[in-house]
């Protein structure tokens, strides 16, 4: 999404004294500010994407950049990991994070969905809530209504001591995300605008949506003219349309995302700053999405499915200003340069990147089969049927997010298994526990041999899709299936441990203070990579990621556990 708000006036922060004169305002051509005409300079960073020992590097050099306000989506999933039970401590502290912001002189714009997209796990939303087999997502639906009230209550007393009228620093909050290309009940804007103010939001609303969603995600008292844009500005058509409303560009794309099987995304600079600077000459606001896009650790990543799969990598690079790991990028430079035109005083010193070193391999230490690793987990669940991944009577009833589920049965005669297509998302198929082949949205058929034997299927969750119209239909593992007598679960989220499939258990020796690095996958086929019990997401040979960041403060001198999971049968 990109917002665009004006800055005609070199504005300075100071939060000590943050006078409260009055908000942003959207009642002219201009945005104000405490009275006084703004134009927001924004930029992304996702505060569960970066590691929190660099919240405060990352922020810095969006100030060094000449920015002025920090935007960040909020990911119900991560805060509600279970119905009922919140989180929003250590890396998951967004009022420590808004804080942050406000200490360094920023303002913010909040995202809080509860729909975010952002490339993210069933665009944030909590898996659970696909347990009630009618659920329909960003609706009216009773379901959802009931479950986003819940959360709600809870987001809404962390943020609302943080907002501008509080003393703190958030001047805007944005209502939904790009509902306009989604739109499938007109009662829900209202309903989610009403849930902020409800509960106390006085701050300006905000929406953002494409140029086909643009009339249809509004809400009424709203400044719904943010749009979100990459190399066509068209703001000379947005000029028209809103002749008397300031604009933004709320998401100006800076680069883009990547998936598996495909290039990486490259937005070149000299292009990127033409568009910036037509925007900045037009009197437009502008966020930069992503100023810093981070990495999707662990198994949080979306996919998306235009008629066709495809699950997105770990890497948030996004071609950004700020490359994963926090570095300055031409970008940057080109953008620290032209945004200086638009302040009356120097900018701040860029902060210098955190130190990287090129340590020494990983030696594997141990191997267990992942047969091998069945009796140390908890007892399979019996069932007449398939139960996908989140129906699974886990984590107190509410079902496996992500990761791993152990299908298996018995079946009498062979010929060819067909999926019909009802595999989420990818599955190695065993007989006997030998490896028969694999099973995916392109694979539907596999050979079974004659005779009684064990069928077991291996099923990865790749990422739940995290944008479009099929948000519904989104449960993983074996949905639909109801061939099969009875079968068995076992489900793997987590692993604290080579065959294939399997688990390498690796040492890694640091020297001294442990720096940045990435780690180097090239060697191996797919799976998922652990350093002291933090997830860095998965791999695969398939590219076009083949090294996993590693940041310095998840690693510590000396010894370093370091699990692995290989699936890859090949």
């Amino acid at each position: 999404m990109v917002v665009i708000f004006f800055l005609s006036r070199r504005h300075h922060l100071d939060v000590r004294r943050m006078s409260r004169l009055e908000g942003l305002k959207a009642d002219s051509s201009q945005f104000t500010l405490e009275g006084k005409p703004f134009r927001i300079l924004g930029g992304s960073v996702h505060y569960f994407r970066v590691p929190r020992a660099y919240w405060e590097d990352r922020l810095l050099k969006m100030k060094a950049c000449g920015l002025n306000t920090l935007t960040t989506y909020v990911p119900w999933n991560l805060h509600e990991p279970e119905r009922g039970t919140f989180n929003f401590q250590d890396q998951l502290d967004l009022k420590a994070y808004v804080s942050l912001a406000a200490q360094l002189g920023l303002w913010v714009i909040l995202r809080p969905g509860p729909y975010i997209c952002a490339e993210w796990d069933l665009g944030g939303l909590p898996s659970w809530l696909l347990q009630d087999e009618e659920m329909q997502l960003r609706t009216t639906y009773p379901g959802f209504v009931n479950a986003v009230n819940l959360y709600f209550d809870k987001l809404i007393s962390v943020i609302k001591p943080l907002m501008f009228e509080g003393g703190g620093p958030i001047i805007a909050v944005q209502v939904e995300n790009e509902y306009g290309s989604f739109a499938k009940d007109d009662k829900y804007m209202p309903f989610i605008k009403n849930c902020l103010q409800s509960r106390g939001i006085k701050e300006l609303l905000m929406t953002s949506d494409n140029w086909e969603g643009l009339r249809c995600g509004g809400v009424e008292g709203g400044n719904n003219t943010d749009i979100n844009l990459e190399k066509d500005t068209n703001n000379r058509c947005l000029c028209l349309l809103f002749p008397q409303k300031p604009l933004m560009v709320m998401e100006y794309w800076s680069g883009w995302f990547d998936v598996w099987g495909e290039h990486h995304h490259v937005f070149y600079a000299e292009d990127m700053l033409a568009v910036v600077s037509e925007i900045l000459d037009r009197g437009v606001s502008i966020n930069l999405y992503m100023f810093h896009g981070g990495t999707t650790f662990g198994f949080m990543n979306g996919a998306m499915d235009f008629g066709t799969y495809k699950s997105q990598v770990t890497s948030y690079d996004y071609d950004a200003p700020l490359s994963e790991a926090g570095d300055c990028t031409p970008k940057y430079h080109h953008l620290r340069n032209l945004f200086s035109q638009y302040h009356s005083e120097h900018l701040p010193g860029v902060p210098s990147s955190p130190e990287r070193k090129a340590y020494g391999p990983a030696l594997i230490q141990q191997h267990l089969s992942l047969w091998d690793v069945l009796q140390f987990s908890d007892k399979p669940h019996r069932s007449d049927r398939p139960v996908n991944m989140e129906n699974l009577p886990v984590n107190n009833n509410n079902g496996q997010s992500y990761g791993y589920t152990l299908y298996e049965t018995t079946i009498t005669g062979g010929g060819a298994l067909n999926s019909r297509n009802n595999i989420r998302d990818r599955a190695l198929v065993f007989v006997n526990r030998e490896c028969v082949g694999c099973l995916d949205y392109k694979t539907h058929e596999v050979a079974i041999p004659d005779g009684k034997v064990t069928l077991s299927f291996l099923v990865e969750n790749c990422g739940r899709v995290n944008y479009g119209k099929a948000l519904d239909e989104q449960r993983k593992g074996i949905p639909h299936v109801a061939s099969f007598d009875k079968m068995s679960f076992r489900t793997f989220s987590q692993f604290k441990s080579h065959c294939v499939p399997g688990f390498f258990q690796a040492r890694l020796c640091v020297d001294g203070p442990p720096k940045d690095t990435f780690v180097s996958l090239r060697s191996w086929g797919k799976g998922v990579i652990f350093v002291n019990g933090q997830n860095l997401g998965r791999y695969w040979f398939i590219g076009p990621q083949h090294f996993l960041y590693l940041p310095a403060p998840w690693l510590r001198s000396g010894e370093n556990e370091v699990p692995v999971l290989e699936s890859f049968p090949g």
